[in-house]
Formats: structure tokens, C-alpha cells, sequence
């Protein structure tokens, strides 16, 4: 028995890297697996592959269900005919992986209009899209008294999470994803749906630049493989993990870290009483950051 049998899941980009890893990982705990993914190449240009039929077909000979599809996420009727066709397919959507993107990396002042639209569009927008559709489903299925135990798991990064030059429009998308799941898990939680992200660290296509390959241990063990975090997609899809929502947890190695929104770490309040005044932050905000020592202004950062 594995800990998703008689369970339907999407997975997003699933032709490749991370997204492969999960759509294999799901298959082996006993989900049927939608693997959705265009064969685009690493910027979103047509590359003339098929990578969904290859997984289907390694999940296939390994015993599973698996059926491919090549549309993209950035098309929003597209996301639509996604759930519907997953639905008469299999009978059933429970497991939906936010999963697919793309990189057109540029400095900010040289980052074009289509650069930043074309990674808001895959990231962002896509994620919404499947997510929006897909919990659509399931409220009318909970408004019609089933009993509904939707998982949604999303991708973030590093770049959203901390920042990293190059990247202003997948980082704007990946902070925008960790949030998106937070409002998400608020308003899903009513109708029996939990929705989590994921930050993973892995050798990827979109990492080869800043990952330079894992440093295996004895026992073998790749601290940067892609297959790393999909325990945690799985547990995160399981019926085990219906306590849990609205998280973002970053899985580096054998690690899993649970990851805290922002918060307030130093405060300064007005001396009269009023609302703050630009002269008075003169001293109060180098304070505030333990840039000047109390009553000694140092004017700058």
C-alpha cells in the first residue's frame, strides 16, 4: 500500500529535472500521474521534444498510470482544460504540483518588457491559473457534500524567498508564488484543500549556472539531486498531511527547513505622540538597524 494509491495528480514542467523526480516519486506511492509539460527549452523557446511521453512511458513499464500533456501553463483555458480532461481521464483530481518555469535572466535596468512578462507568465501566472481552476473543482465537489482532501504544492526559490542579482522577474514570480500559497491555503482551507510550497536546492537546468553538481558522500548520497525533495511533494500530497498549510518549506540536501514569513524585528515609534516625521528618522531608523549608536547619528547606511 503506498501512501497515495487511488490518488490522481498533476504535475506541472514534469518532462524534466525537479518536476520528473516528482511525477516518478508520486507514481511509486500509487498516484496516477497527468504529466503536463510543452517541451520548451530552458527560456521558453520551442524545442522540438517530448519529455511528458518519456515519463509516462518509464512510469507505465514500472506498473503505474500515467497519461501526458503538452500545453502550457501560461494559458489559462489551457490550465482549465487541464483539470476538466485530467477529471474524465481518471475519474478524479486530488493532487495538483505547481512545478513548471522558465529563466530569461537579465540585469534590471536591461530586462525588456516580453523577458519579464514571458517568466510572470510560467511562474506566476501558471501557477494561478492550474491552482485557480483546480480549486474551482473542488468546492463544487465540497458544495455537493463529497468529502474533498485536494493538495496543492507549489515551487518557489531561493530567489524568491532571499534575492539574487540577474533574476528581478523570477524572483518577483517565486516571492509572488510563496504568498500566493499563504492566500491560497486561507481561502481553501474551508473545502478540505491544503496548499504548500516547496523552496528546493537541486542541479537543474535553471541552476546549472550557480549549481556546479553534487559532492556525493560515502554512501553515495547527492546532496544536489532533484529527486531530494520529492518525499517531502509526497508527504505534502498524503492524506498524513492534511494539518499542514499555507507553509513554504526549503529542502536542501537531506535537510527540510520550515521557512517564516516576514515579521517585525525592531521598532521605533514617534516621540509626540503623532505620525513619524522625516527629520526625527534622521536618528531613529540607523537605530532601528544598529547602524549608529543612540543619540549619534551617522546621517547614512
Amino acid at each position: 500500500m503506498g501512501l497515495l494509491d487511488g490518488k490522481v495528480a498533476i504535475v506541472t514542467g514534469g518532462g524534466r529535472g525537479l518536476g520528473r523526480a516528482h511525477c516518478l516519486a508520486l507514481a511509486e506511492a500509487g498516484a496516477a500521474v497527468v504529466v503536463n509539460d510543452l517541451g520548451a527549452g530552458l527560456h521558453g523557446e520551442q524545442a522540438g521534444e517530448s519529455p511528458a511521453d518519456e515519463v509516462v512511458a518509464e512510469i507505465t513499464k514500472l506498473g503505474g498510470r500515467a497519461v501526458a500533456n503538452g500545453s502550457s501553463v501560461a494559458d489559462w483555458q489551457a490550465t482549465e482544460a487541464l483539470v476538466t480532461d485530467t477529471v474524465a481521464e481518471f475519474g478524479r483530481l486530488d493532487i495538483v504540483v505547481n512545478n513548471a518555469g522558465i529563466l530569461r535572466d537579465r540585469m534590471i535596468f536591461s530586462m525588456s518588457e516580453a523577458e519579464f512578462d514571458a517568466v510572470i507568465a510560467v511562474h506566476l501566472k501558471g501557477t494561478f491559473g492550474l491552482t485557480r481552476h483546480a480549486c474551482a473543482y473542488w468546492r463544487e465537489a465540497s458544495k455537493r457534500g463529497e468529502q474533498v482532501a485536494g493538495r496543492i504544492i507549489n515551487t518557489t526559490s531561493g530567489t524568491g524567498l532571499f534575492g539574487q542579482v540577474g533574476q528581478s522577474n523570477y524572483g518577483a514570480a517565486k516571492a509572488g508564488i510563496a504568498n500566493l500559497t499563504t492566500i491560497a491555503a486561507m481561502e481553501m482551507r474551508r473545502y478540505g484543500v491544503t496548499v504548500n510550497a516547496i523552496s528546493p536546492i537541486a542541479a537543474t537546468r535553471m541552476t546549472a549556472d550557480m549549481l556546479q553538481g553534487g559532492t556525493s558522500s560515502e554512501n553515495g548520497f547527492d546532496p544536489l539531486d532533484p529527486a531530494n525533495a520529492s518525499g517531502v511533494v509526497v508527504y505534502l500530497a498524503s492524506d498524513e498531511a492534511g494539518w499542514l498549510t499555507g507553509q513554504v518549506l526549503r529542502v536542501d540536501g537531506n535537510t527540510v527547513n520550515r521557512m517564516q514569513t516576514w515579521s517585525i524585528t525592531s521598532t521605533h515609534r514617534a516621540r509626540t505622540g503623532g505620525a513619524v516625521t522625516a527629520e526625527e528618522l534622521v536618528e531613529g531608523l540607523p537605530q532601528l538597524y544598529g547602524a549608529a549608536p543612540a543619540g549619534r547619528p551617522s546621517g547614512r547606511l
